[in-house]
């Protein structure tokens, strides 16, 4: 008993001289970035190591993850601050003029990044820069994007919106709007991106699919049961199921069952860069991973909205079925 007392002692003291020495790095810290405020933008980076991860993600576990953003607005009086989020310095912009700003300077003043902790997400991103990326998608895309490309893709649409309302909407006395338009974007996404439709095979990316959209955007600790750490293990299995996908495809395009137009899986496969190289199955599986990434919330968040104005405007939701 008094080897575990001693021990319990220990233990203590040892956790107190870690607080003491995090608070005494953040006391650092804070005086080391206060002397060149004049330069920057208002804001504190908070904690040594952790920063303002805790913050941010505690109002997104509330419900409410705009709430860190315009409580430091209010702070600081301005729409750009700066602070400390998984592990990197940021600054945060806000606003209409603000955002103009950044988009219309990309690859000037500014350059799309990630932070070091995605590599493990996306291991091909280490290759090269994020502007290097970036100039490959763009000119590999609008091929998709034409208008005649786009004509396409309507039928396909409503084929799987139709599927999707028989299945998730119809006879239900009460529906949740945001996850099931999740589930039909990201239906909508297998299929376009690499032909997969059968909502079976679809399903089985889903979940390692929704651990991989949590983890990417958390404080990258990498221990057992983290998020992060689930978002890794769920980016190997949609990766082996992708390769899978891509060897089948190797196949038929051989034989002539699939085409080069078919989708963007095939286009990538079949398109070489200036040096007439062409991506390897890895980078393939990790591009298409990264664009479901990129399209999902977006597209989920926006067909979320469409119902809700259309539910609160009933005039508008009249002119639009009688549309139909």
């Amino acid at each position: 008993m008094e080897e575990y007392f001693s021990y319990l002692t220990f233990l203590c003291f040892f956790v107190f001289l870690v607080i003491l020495s995090l608070h005494l790095l953040s006391l650092l810290f804070k005086s080391s970035s206060d002397k060149t405020s004049t330069t920057r933008p208002p804001g504190k980076f908070g904690w040594p190591l952790i920063g303002e991860s805790y913050v941010f993600l505690s109002t997104g576990w509330h419900g409410y993850p705009e709430k860190f953003i315009f409580d430091r607005i209010k702070k600081y009086s301005s729409n750009v601050f700066r602070t400390h989020l998984f592990m990197e310095n940021v600054i945060v912009f806000c606003g209409a003029a603000q955002n103009r700003f950044l988009f219309s300077n990309e690859n000037k003043l500014v350059q799309a990044w990630w932070p070091k902790s995605v590599d493990k997400v996306f291991p091909s991103s280490t290759q090269t820069s994020s502007k290097e990326e970036a100039i490959k998608m763009r000119k590999m895309l609008p091929y998709f994007f034409k208008p005649e490309a786009l004509q396409r893709y309507i039928g396909i649409m409503d084929s799987i919106a139709q599927r999707h309302f028989s299945s998730e909407w119809e006879n239900k006395d009460e529906v949740l709007v945001f996850p099931l338009t999740k589930r039909y974007t990201f239906w909508l996404a297998c299929r376009l991106f690499v032909s997969v439709e059968d909502p079976t095979h679809v399903a089985k990316f889903a979940d390692p699919f929704n651990e991989i959209a949590a983890g990417i955007i958390s404080v990258p600790i990498e221990l057992p049961g983290t998020p992060f750490r689930r978002a890794i293990k769920a980016s190997n299995f949609i990766r082996q199921e992708l390769v899978k996908i891509i060897k089948q495809r190797k196949i038929d395009l051989g034989e002539g069952k699939a085409s080069a137009s078919q989708d963007i899986l095939s286009h990538m496969m079949l398109t070489s860069d200036e040096d007439g190289k062409f991506m390897n199955e890895m980078d393939i599986a990790d591009k298409i991973l990264g664009l479901l990434i990129g399209g999902h919330d977006t597209a989920s968040s926006a067909c979320a909205f469409i119902v809700k104005y259309l539910a609160e405007l009933p005039e508008i939701y009249e002119g639009v079925y009688k549309g139909m």
